[in-house]
């Protein structure tokens, strides 16, 4: 929190309402941080059932570890985030730490032990004392209350400038339904699961199946489709929680027509968090918008885009306001997939720079240019093959990236 807060940032913080079956706290452990809250508390009413997903790094924490083995049980009662230390490559130190605060939620909750889900973020190799979070679970206990949204998001913040969370509300069976979400997220962004740390509540009344079902698809269309700088975290987390306190009829299954409301809100939340980290990119200016078509396939337009999205050349070219388009040409042609180089056309902020395989005759950069001097940056791709269409999201690479991550352990 000690970086100037972005300039892409949001105005406000949104205002998410109190969520029925939902309490919350936000305490200073001293992990890492002084003088800031860096332990985050979520107390879940019994019943309420989980789905997620998770890092497929190889290198992947032993909180995520935890995870993985408890979303098989499908119901959650305590979610405990900490920020500054990640708690990962630790070895058999990181496993006791993390059986440490479980025993710990267990006595301080009366919860079951694969009720108990755990993420760490933060400097990666540095052994995670147990005792700063199994001291501070009591105090966590004591000031639990239904609306500390603010203060949880941040909390879980490490390199971010901003807290991200967003809302959205629905209805089954007529009865009203809330989701809330929040996450973190701003530098070693380069998601295959979802993205850093997120978490989604729910108070709608779904079978764990149908969370885990519901969170994955959603996880496809957002946070698999954001990157900052191509680095994939060994801490990635993504959770939904369903505490069953709205009083419709219970969902069992995710292709229930009865969710189509809720799956468009729910799709749409997740989005709006992933577009906030992209918003919060490491030293970042600029948010970019990557519309690809014209693919093979769905997965082929998306690592076409990534490949555009992820690219040091294209990157720094919008940092530095120049419309060189040609960077995006190399890009689409290094992806490994299937793209006409005699079909391909480039658009962006709306003015045709490239089609059929060459610069647009008589091509005037002066409007480009204007549009890339903007805070928000729109490049459309069609590469002339079939109809797969993706769209992601990035942002600009800046030398705020190099400072940030040149100092970070200092």
């Amino acid at each position: 929190m000690a970086h100037t807060i972005s300039p892409l940032a949001p105005p406000t913080f949104p205002t998410l309402p109190t969520l029925r079956g939902v309490r919350l706290a936000a305490v200073a452990s001293g992990i890492r941080y002084q003088d800031r809250v860096d332990l985050m508390v979520a107390e879940l009413t019994a019943g309420t059932t989980v789905g997620g997903v998770l890092t497929k790094s190889l290198t992947a924490s032993a909180p995520v570890d935890l995870c993985r083995a408890n979303l098989k049980g499908g119901k959650a009662r305590v979610l405990i985030v900490n920020a500054g230390n990640a708690n990962a490559f630790t070895g058999q130190k990181g496993i006791a730490t993390v059986a440490a605060t479980v025993e710990a939620a267990v006595k301080t909750f009366g919860c079951k032990r694969n009720e108990v889900f755990i993420s760490s973020t933060g400097t990666i190799g540095v052994p995670l004392p147990a005792e700063k979070i199994v001291d501070a679970l009591p105090n966590a206990r004591a000031t639990l209350k239904e609306d500390t949204w603010t203060e949880a998001a941040k909390a879980i913040m490490t390199t971010d400038t901003f807290a991200k969370a967003a809302t959205r509300t629905c209805s089954i069976d007529g009865i009203p339904v809330t989701i809330n979400g929040f996450c973190k997220g701003s530098g070693m962004i380069a998601p295959d699961m979802a993205t850093m740390l997120a978490y989604v509540f729910t108070d709608a009344a779904l079978e764990p199946a149908a969370v885990q079902t519901l969170i994955t698809a959603g996880a496809a269309k957002s946070f698999n489709c954001v990157t900052v700088d191509g680095d994939t975290s060994t801490s990635d987390t993504l959770l939904m929680f369903a505490t069953g306190q709205a009083k419709h009829r219970f969902v069992g299954s995710a292709v229930d027509p009865r969710l189509t409301e809720f799956r468009a809100k729910l799709d749409d939340l997740l989005i709006d968090l992933a577009k906030q980290v992209a918003r919060d990119g490491e030293g970042a200016t600029k948010f970019i918008e990557i519309r690809l078509t014209g693919a093979d396939n769905d997965t082929a337009a998306r690592r076409i885009a990534m490949s555009i999205a992820n690219s040091p050349l294209v990157k720094t070219a919008i940092a530095g306001e120049d419309a060189n388009w040609g960077r995006i040409v190399m890009a689409v042609g290094k992806a490994g997939e299937k793209a006409s180089r005699d079909r391909l056309a480039i658009t962006i902020g709306g003015v045709q720079v490239a089609r059929a395989g060459e610069a647009v005759p008589g091509y005037d950069e002066a409007p480009v240019t204007a549009h890339m001097k903007g805070r928000e940056i729109l490049i459309e791709v069609d590469v002339g093959i079939s109809k797969g269409a993706a769209t992601v999201w990035t942002c600009d690479l800046t030398h705020g990236y190099i400072d940030i991550n040149g100092s970070y352990r200092n």
